[in-house]
């Protein structure tokens, strides 16, 4: 199955980086999540994605191809969509990916090619069994992969893939204890004590455990788990002691271990489809920016291209605002200092933060869906409601932070 579009690309991509660095070679640290739809109050499967990396400015884009299109996260400054974040397809296959730092990689062999790994997937695959069937058949040192790749599907399945250019491992949610995996940059699979993100896994593990029954809803991951700013180790304020800090002076914590981190480009989460639902109403929600400082949009493949704040110009318009924010948020420039958030600018006992504004907005788009969800809305209403809900948070993130 090694496909002469996949191999296309790949050369293409290859003849690109001779002349440039290959911009996604820096930060690769992202946090990430299944549920499968055993763990769900709907019985909708939810696969989420923090994405952490130095290409700071996201886009969302369509691509119309066979035998399936789909929407795909890229980077701004490559927006064909043939090499994607995690995205959606018109089959009701997602698919993300974390790379996985304890796998094995050998010198001399491709390698950061799990962009255009998962395009290809988008491309070719309806299933999760096709998606294991792709990574069988095209093991090899021109894979370019070292990556856990979740994925759903319409019919129910819920898997990860811990993959490397000679091996991969499947571990199937559905049969796990708890229903749902988390996810950070090492594999069950590879070297133990060995990758990057335990921190991470350990405070997205503790609030999944601490979840009440029926939580593991889209609300739940994109307000809860997505915009997390607490440690494992160290004593940060829980977001509902927020409000009680004094607006006149910085409350300052560090961010380099949290899930919501300075390096966090955009969050996904795709709401997928119970077996026997209709394919085109799986949801994908996607926060353009660091988590604190954007707003979730909902998007449908059946509506074909995106909003025009999600993708038009050379940054999207949602992303131009929530750097706006960020540089509020973050107002150290250094590196290191930038890793230091200012808690006070989000919520304080004035009532000037802007996150409350930002969740409560979000949480009535997250209401208005489950409505129009039910009704088994047509491509032209899908398209008319993401519209709307895009020039919606536009409208509030550019008055926000002010």
């Amino acid at each position: 199955m090694k496909t002469s579009r996949r191999l296309a690309i790949i050369i293409g991509f290859l003849l690109l980086v001779v002349s440039a660095p290959l911009a996604d070679r820096g930060v690769q640290e992202c946090t990430t999540a299944i549920f499968s739809g055993s763990s769900t109050p709907d019985g909708r499967p939810i696969l989420w994605k923090n994405r952490d990396t130095d290409t700071l400015s996201n886009k969302v884009v369509f691509v119309n191809d066979k035998p399936h299109s789909y929407l795909g996260v890229v980077n701004a400054d490559d927006p064909d969509g043939r090499m994607v974040w995690g995205g959606l397809n018109s089959a009701g296959l997602a698919i993300a990916n974390s790379v996985a730092y304890n796998l094995p990689q050998r010198a001399g062999e491709q390698a950061d090619l799990e962009g255009i790994v998962m395009a290809d997937v988008l491309r070719t695959c309806a299933r999760v069994d096709d998606v294991e069937r792709y990574f069988a058949a095209n093991l090899g040192p021109d894979l370019g992969a070292q990556a856990n790749f979740l994925v759903i599907d319409a019919k129910g399945g819920a898997s990860i893939f811990e993959v490397h250019n000679h091996g991969f491992k499947r571990l199937d949610v559905t049969s796990s204890p708890q229903g749902y995996m988390a996810n950070t940059n090492f594999s069950r699979s590879g070297v133990q004590d060995q990758g990057a993100g335990y921190l991470r896994f350990d405070r997205e593990t503790a609030l999944l455990e601490a979840a009440a029954p029926g939580a593991f809803t889209p609300a739940f991951v994109l307000q809860t788990l997505a915009r997390d700013l607490g440690h494992p180790l160290l004593t940060n304020p829980a977001r509902e002691e927020w409000k009680k800090l004094p607006a006149d002076r910085p409350y300052w914590i560090h961010t380099n271990h949290t899930i919501n981190r300075n390096s966090t480009a955009s969050v996904l989460v795709v709401h997928g489809v119970k077996p026997g639902q209709d394919p085109r109403l799986a949801t994908m929600w996607v926060i353009l920016g660091e988590p604190v400082t954007g707003i979730a949009v909902p998007l449908w493949v059946a509506a074909g291209a995106p909003p025009a704040p999600l993708w038009e110009g050379k940054e999207a318009a949602l992303t131009t605002e929530a750097f706006r924010l960020k540089d509020v948020l973050r107002p150290l420039k250094a590196r290191e200092r930038r890793e230091y958030a200012d808690l006070a600018r989000l919520d304080n006992a004035s009532g000037t933060g802007w996150l409350p504004d930002i969740l409560a907005a979000e949480r009535e788009t997250l209401d208005q869906v489950s409505r129009l969800i039910a009704k088994n809305p047509s491509a032209a209403e899908l398209a008319a409601f993401e519209k709307n809900a895009a020039e919606k948070a536009l409208a509030l993130l550019k008055g926000l932070g002010r």
